[in-house]
């Protein structure tokens, strides 16, 4: 067989059982190169061309789609059309889908003899993903070695965002005047602080149930649905949502809480977060794990979610045994000397009461708040209840709850409530973006998200991203970015399926600085 001749396009089994090994029975030396490339520029080719000049067989591979972590909007192009660009090159033999985050299974796949990057690669400590020297173990565990191109560097991202109205305009002007104050190197270093901040986070714990119906229409003689349900899932939310998020960001991560004596959902929590923190959970048989269940439907072919109901599972009255309280107490002092910042996550279900409130006020180091108000709760838990943060998150209903006369005045309000916390923060606006307020001073930032799977996970993300990085010690603007960056990308996860990963957050910020 002529391998030459081949479709260019070909799958990992294809390369595995097939080409691969006849390219090595005939000596054939193999050069593999990764990435995106969302829009095939000058620089790609360039790269390209050096690294078919390494080897006798030039293999491309990108990442799919869905696994694309430069921000909502991206790539641009789909796989097929990727794929058929890069094939259409002289200089590419075989072009590849890599199923994943990493590029390993391609490595695995091709057994490369040499593993091509770009120069922007050459200085690990350069690297936002930190991925490449696990790579370069890789591909040198297969035998092979990690070379690196030389060029002139040119940026899809750049070119996507300035040329393919990636971006929006209030993005690009927003980011114009952003830049002249912080660089990519500023950001970076914020998240390098952040790493060895030891956190706790308390909070309720929460089960977001989502069933998925087929809605057929309205029922004939009642003002109701008629559903046909297709299938649920569950995720864990609340404070543990919230802990997995920060876990991302800092090594030094601990939940505690109290939750019901429901053994199916503790091993649930212990399974997907032992190694990635400390839990220390107290369990009570009058204090039930709160369930809060969502039908929605969905539109499989644009990945469109829309609510349908909501039912809380949560009793009229919670609370829990006298010494489930007093161990409760003791392990908050105990954590409270231990470390650095406190993420009070106070979702108005029964754990934070008056005691525990005074407590971490008064020995919180650094206290990021954030106190829910919403149908949950009866709207009842207003944030004013708190006389003390550092920083604060509130979204525009509770704002207007806690401060009804600054009802029309978003910005006289959020200045009022800085006055009675003592502290700076943030007002999260949906789809206008959000104001970080400094000193007094408020700045606007827009929303960076592009699409919308669902708005639930995106507060909580926001408030793990940007209080995480206010008490790395970076100012309220450099946390409002951050933080809009990573409710976008939780805006685009469904549910609490998954946390927001640094990496990921990273990549949309530097994103967002080329423009």
């Amino acid at each position: 067989m002529d391998l030459l001749h081949k479709n260019k396009i070909v799958s990992k089994h294809e390369f595995m059982t097939e080409i691969g090994p006849e390219l090595r029975s005939i000596g054939k030396k193999t050069a593999l190169c990764h990435g995106v490339f969302d829009l095939v520029h000058p620089g790609h080719i360039i790269h390209l061309e050096q690294a078919k000049a390494m080897a006798d067989i030039l293999v491309v591979s990108i990442t799919a789609a869905e696994y694309v972590r430069k921000g909502p909007g991206r790539p641009y192009f789909d796989d097929e059309m990727r794929m058929k660009t890069l094939a259409a090159l002289e200089c590419v033999d075989y072009v590849m889908l890599s199923e994943g985050y990493t590029v390993d299974d391609i490595v695995e796949c091709v057994e490369p003899d040499i593993y091509v990057k770009g120069e922007e690669y050459a200085r690990a400590e350069d690297d936002i993903t930190g991925k490449i020297s696990e790579e370069k173990a890789l591909v040198e565990k297969h035998g092979g070695r990690i070379e690196y191109t030389t060029g002139q560097t040119f940026s899809s991202t750049n070119l996507i965002n300035t040329a393919l109205a990636g971006l929006s305009d209030e993005v690009k002007c927003y980011m114009e005047d952003f830049t002249t104050r912080y660089s990519m190197e500023d950001i970076r270093t914020f998240a390098a602080r952040a790493e060895n901040l030891k956190v706790l986070v308390v909070g309720d714990i929460i089960i977001d149930k989502y069933t998925y119906c087929d809605v057929q229409g309205l029922m004939s003689k009642d003002m109701g649905y008629s559903a046909r349900i297709q299938n649920s899932e569950e995720y864990l939310g609340g404070s543990v949502a919230i802990a997995r998020h920060l876990s991302s960001f800092s090594k030094h991560v601990t939940l505690l809480s109290v939750m019901g004596e429901e053994e199916e959902i503790c091993g649930r929590i212990l399974e997907e977060l032992s190694g990635s923190m400390q839990i220390n959970l107290l369990h009570s048989a009058q204090f039930p794990t709160i369930v809060k269940h969502r039908y929605l439907t969905r539109n499989a072919k644009r990945e469109e979610y829309r609510k349908v109901l909501a039912v809380n599972n949560i009793p009229e009255k919670m609370g829990y045994e006298k010494e489930i309280r007093g161990t409760f107490i003791r392990k908050l002092r105990e954590e409270l000397d231990a470390c650095d910042a406190v993420f009070l996550c106070d979702f108005g279900h029964g754990l934070i009461d008056a005691e525990t409130i005074k407590l971490i006020q008064e020995k919180a180091k650094y206290l990021v708040l954030n106190c829910q108000t919403n149908s949950s709760n009866h709207g009842l838990n207003i944030i004013t209840k708190y006389t003390r943060a550092d920083v604060f998150v509130v979204d525009q209903q509770e704002l207007k709850l806690a401060f009804p006369v600054y009802a029309s005045d978003e910005k006289a309000g959020l200045r009022r409530l800085t006055e009675h916390l003592h502290g700076n923060g943030w007002l999260t606006r949906g789809s206008l973006g959000a104001y970080g307020i400094e000193q007094g001073e408020i700045e606007e930032c827009p929303a960076f998200t592009l699409t919308v799977k669902d708005t639930v996970g995106a507060g909580d993300a926001f408030f793990s991203a940007a209080g995480l990085y206010a008490a790395a010690g970076a100012p309220i603007e450099a946390g409002t970015f951050i933080g809009n960056i990573a409710g976008a990308l939780a805006a685009n996860i469904v549910g609490n399926k998954e946390a927001v990963e640094k990496v990921n957050v990273l990549k949309y910020a530097n994103t967002l600085m080329n423009v």
